[in-house]
């Protein structure tokens, strides 16, 4: 599928990912007026009529909008996350069916997965268990919404692909919350300003994750755009794993902070998470670019001129 040709929708555009995917359409050369992203003020996606008018016209949506956030947010407010996710996803599939749209392009997360499914996670073991009961809400709310894919496919060839997008990471990242790689980049940043002798990380350190460069996931989804021509689900990650402890060792090297990193547990939450990419290798032709340390240090580079002393 030839993008240029085509007008395109993107949801969460003033969104992490949302920017990322802006800029990456327009490095494609598609003209400004062929992509729409209106902004959160603008559209309430949880309203049908709102999902309808913006739905109009588009030849290919990607569906990035969704309410997440750190632990804590997600302890407050479940109701919120599961039914604000499912009722925005589900409404503007079948807005975009009849609109006849050409492709629904929509983000799901590595939290879909449950502990119990073998490593690395593959996406015929998405149904294994139950997920992580924290991220439960979010987790089967975007579950739902690949059930509806493979439903719309059956019975009108409503083509919608469920990307399984692993953590995230990249300039541009709200440094507001607490999510893992911005709270590290503040705890690191700060101690070596205030010479700290030592840094608390809680946990043991031996927790693994697989994490990517928000570049790389924003490539991923065009590519899903332009390649897949089936209702699957797909991982999208880098494919390698890295522990707590050697993102933290990274960060101290990369701001050339000198003193020590305290675990202060024994325990890291879920052990290891870690995504099988050749579904993604075979279908779009992905293979993230970014290895982890220098995507971390331009990260960290980004956080340090827009957190600089005015």
């Amino acid at each position: 599928m030839n993008l240029k040709t085509k007008k395109i929708l993107v949801t969460g555009g003033d969104g992490f990912l949302g920017k990322h995917v802006l800029a990456a359409l327009k490095n494609r050369g598609i003209p400004d007026n062929q992509i729409i992203s209106p902004k959160r003020e603008e559209c309430d996606l949880r309203k049908e009529k709102d999902c309808g008018w913006i739905a109009r016209g588009a030849d290919i949506i990607l569906h990035l909008a969704g309410v997440t956030g750190d632990a804590e947010f997600h302890k407050k407010e479940p109701s919120r996350i599961y039914f604000d996710n499912l009722i925005m996803g589900t409404r503007l599939i079948e807005a975009a069916r009849q609109a006849g749209a050409q492709k629904f392009v929509m983000i799901g997360s590595a939290a879909e997965y449950s502990e119990e499914a073998p490593l690395p996670f593959r996406e015929e073991d998405l149904w294994i268990g139950y997920p992580e009961e924290k991220h439960a809400p979010y987790a089967i709310a975007k579950k739902l919404l690949s059930i509806q894919a493979r439903a719309y496919y059956a019975q009108y060839k409503f083509l919608a692909i469920h990307l399984v997008m692993t953590n995230i990471y990249g300039p541009g990242e709200s440094l507001a919350s607490n999510v893992f790689i911005p709270a590290l980049i503040k705890k690191v940043l700060e101690a070596k300003k205030n010479s700290s002798p030592v840094i608390e990380m809680y946990g043991n350190g031996e927790a693994t994750r697989d994490f990517i460069y928000v570049k790389d996931a924003a490539e991923a989804i065009l590519l899903a755009a332009e390649k897949c021509e089936s209702p699957d689900s797909i991982n999208i990650a880098s494919g390698q794993e890295i522990s707590v402890r050697e993102m933290t060792d990274l960060a101290k090297k990369i701001v050339n902070f000198e003193g020590e990193i305290k675990f202060t547990s024994n325990t890291g939450g879920l052990s290891r998470r870690v995504l099988d990419i050749t579904r993604a290798r075979s279908l779009l032709g992905f293979e993230a670019q970014t290895d982890f340390e220098t995507g971390l240090r331009e990260t960290i580079k980004d956080f340090s001129v827009r957190h600089a002393p005015r």
